[in-house]
């Protein structure tokens, strides 16, 4: 069991294969965009499954692959069926922005993937096309869709709101709910590097949205079960699926916080907002044995914060963007 200076089990890791995307989302990139990753400083699949099989030997039984855009990287369902092979890991799952998925939805079903999650910050195709400078609304329409018809489960719906962007379409999402088994979860609008687009006056709390969907209709909290990592869960009467709250500004919940992240370009983090990273990538390169890894891991777990600071006068917005580090 990995367990970090604050007596918190760490069993779950992000990784990031791509510093690629098929969308240019206004809070991830810059207008100009930025410069990608060379090539050559991607963690190749061999190198992504040697920290794998380590990290799982230690104590990791959850991964999430993440870009960018995962499925923007050729060959990501060979990758996901070898780490789906892994004995140990309990939970394989994938996070997407939805416009390859109607392609991919069956192949990441039979490689391993069991739910998945879905960044979509609008059910307007103009809106859509307005955040992310791509008209793609379509393809992830079409791709949910399609996720729920090859038996993905959960299908979360990842909302970033924004006050003055989405703020009309709360309802319009938890609507959804009633009539799809979709989790549809609002998060908090946050401090990312790249990108000056963040200001508190753009902040939706999740006290905020959940005050807006009970004006139509009261939230039954889900109980009995396990949390749902950092999501207060709730859910409509008669609805066949559920809402999600995710407040890393108004109400953080680092006191829960499980996980690490390991970069495209080889970089271990330990929390989103602090700059701090572990190389594993030169190590890997020169041919490491597993106790020089298992260093390093001890060593991110180490520098793993109590929490962030993004309320206090300490903060400093992290400076790498979102797409380069993982979504």
């Amino acid at each position: 069991m990995l367990m970090d200076n604050f007596a918190r089990r760490i069993n779950y890791l992000r990784i990031s294969i791509t510093d690629r995307c098929n969308l240019r989302c206004r809070y991830c990139m810059p207008d100009e965009g930025i410069s990608l990753i060379p090539h050559a400083e991607v963690l190749r699949y061999e190198e992504i499954l040697q920290v794998a099989r380590l990290f799982v030997q230690l104590g990791i039984n959850k991964i999430r692959l993440t870009g960018g855009e995962p499925l923007a990287r050729k060959g990501v369902l060979d990758l996901i069926r070898r780490i789906s092979r892994i004995q140990e890991i309990e939970d394989l799952s994938l996070t997407t922005n939805g416009v390859l998925l109607g392609e991919f939805a069956s192949d990441l079903v039979r490689m391993g993937i069991k739910r998945i999650n879905i960044s979509l910050d609008t059910l307007n195709r103009e809106k859509f096309a307005y955040i992310t400078r791509r008209d793609r609304f379509p393809d992830v329409y079409k791709g949910i869709e399609k996720a729920l018809e090859v038996g993905l489960s959960p299908v979360k719906l990842n909302v970033v709101a924004i006050k003055g962007f989405n703020d009309d379409e709360i309802l319009h999402f938890a609507k959804l709910t009633l009539e799809k088994p979709l989790t549809v979860r609002f998060i908090e609008f946050m401090p990312t590097g790249g990108v000056d687009l963040w200001s508190r006056d753009h902040l939706l709390t999740a006290d905020m949205i959940r005050n807006e969907i009970e004006k139509m209709c009261p939230l039954i909290p889900v109980d009995g079960e396990e949390r749902d990592g950092p999501a207060a869960r709730f859910r409509l009467n008669g609805a066949v699926g559920e809402l999600g709250f995710i407040s890393p500004i108004s109400r953080h919940f680092c006191t829960y916080c499980n996980r690490l992240r390991l970069t495209p370009d080889g970089k271990l983090r330990a929390c989103l907002f602090s700059d701090v990273e572990i190389d594993l990538k030169s190590h890997l390169r020169n041919h490491c044995n597993d106790e020089k890894l298992k260093d390093l891991l001890i060593t991110a777990l180490r520098n793993k914060p109590k929490k962030h600071t993004i309320d206090t006068a300490l903060f400093r917005k992290c400076q790498r963007t979102m797409s380069t580090i993982g979504g």
